[in-house]
């Protein structure tokens, strides 16, 4: 390979989703200090001339490195525990980094009601505390009262739905969507936050449909302006459309490294769940597979532990 080339494959290798193990132990395995150094001069998107003569690495990428050799150790480890153990691990650090919103929804609205009362169980166990305290305690905006709710939901999950009722609620959120521009925000009216924390999913995907024979619009297309009440409805009625524009989001260019933490979290907790549908809608609504645009994003043996997992829905 000539040293151009080499030059390009390892800047791939660095880059990206994860890093290409195979390029960096082939190519800076033989590599001269000389080699090395033209590298360093000729790479300046890692390395920067430090005022006493010599390339370092900028700080940032380094930072940033460190995340991406960890990241196949990090779905490897979250592959393997226990599904209760990783919710729980998962919402500890969504309500660590930020708190991050969009995860305590998630988790608490794309699974059963069985395994999220188990994730709620074994967080009892990892850090002695509930869920629901700690997310009283660490969130302070208006959302609190919905995401306390919502981590404490245990809905009822049979065939049976009540239409007329549902027609009913639906026309009560057209109402309260509409009272709600520019004046109070929606995420405060109980009523909302029950029919969203209580019912069952099956309930509220007729609410759903309802809505948009009622309004015109889709309910979570009219709840634009209200982020947490769009990815709740998104996550409970159309989670496979939630998932596929979290994957697309994350996996765009410059994206920072919380959202690029959701193409590992998003995988390995849905590998076995409804990972077919999520690369249909994925593949209907981007015009590209999953499985490809990873190949296009990731490297090395994370990329293939992805592929590994994605290919589980086949």
């Amino acid at each position: 390979m000539a040293a151009s080339d080499e030059l390009g494959a390892i800047t791939k290798a660095f880059s990206g989703f994860g890093v290409d193990e195979k390029s960096l132990i082939s190519i800076l395995g033989k590599w001269h200090p000389e080699q090395r150094q033209t590298f360093r001069k000729g790479t300046r998107d890692f390395f920067i001339q430090d005022e006493r003569k010599f390339e370092r690495w900028d700080d940032r990428h380094v930072i940033q490195l460190q995340h991406e050799f960890l990241r196949f150790k990090h779905a490897i480890v979250l592959w393997t525990m226990h599904q209760w153990e990783r919710d729980a691990r998962l919402l500890k650090e969504a309500l660590y980094k930020g708190p991050q919103h969009n995860v305590l929804i998630e988790v608490a609205c794309t699974r059963s009601s069985e395994e999220l009362l188990g994730a709620r169980r074994a967080y009892h166990s990892l850090f002695d505390h509930s869920v629901e305290e700690d997310v009283a305690f660490g969130i302070h905006g208006p959302e609190r009262k919905l995401l306390v709710a919502l981590v404490s939901s245990y809905r009822y999950e049979g065939p049976k739905v009540n239409e007329e009722t549902a027609k009913s609620e639906a026309k009560f959120l057209s109402g309260a969507i509409k009272g709600a521009a520019g004046n109070k925000n929606l995420i405060e009216n109980d009523e909302v936050v029950r029919i969203l924390v209580t019912r069952s999913k099956l309930h509220l995907i007729s609410v759903y449909k309802h809505y948009k024979e009622i309004s015109g619009n889709y309910l979570d297309e009219d709840l634009e302006g209200d982020l947490y009440l769009q990815e709740t409805v998104q996550c409970l009625c159309k989670p496979q459309a939630y998932f596929s524009k979290v994957l697309d989001a994350s996996m765009r260019p410059d994206v920072d490294e919380i959202k690029k933490e959701a193409v590992t979290r998003i995988i390995v907790t849905r590998a076995d769940v409804d990972m077919k549908q999520i690369k249909e809608e994925y593949n209907h609504k981007y015009g590209v597979s999953l499985p490809n645009k990873i190949e296009d994003v990731a490297n090395g043996n994370y990329r293939d532990f992805l592929l590994t997992l994605v290919a589980r829905g086949d």
